[in-house]
């Protein structure tokens, strides 16, 4: 069975977000009042596996060996 795993990847809370701050205060001057910006990534896997928790296994390794960088990074998964 395919499964579909979206992949959330954000800077951890406590680190500073230089690309973050870099929109906000773009949006400031826009004239667009918002508290707080954090950018990520979204990543979209297709995974063959028996299981929807297989899936999310397969997708949790990948986050762990490539896609995140767990010093600096925290991830969310999806199985749909």
């Amino acid at each position: 069975m395919t499964f579909t795993a979206h992949i959330n990847v954000m800077p951890l809370k406590e680190l500073l977000d230089p690309q973050g701050k870099t929109v906000l205060g773009g949006l400031k001057n826009l004239g667009i009042q918002v508290q707080d910006v954090r950018i990520g990534k979204h990543i979209t896997l297709q995974i063959d596996a028996a299981t929807k928790e297989d899936a999310h296994k397969i997708a949790e390794t990948a986050c762990q060996k490539l896609l995140a960088n767990q010093v600096m990074e925290f991830f969310e998964i999806t199985i749909l």
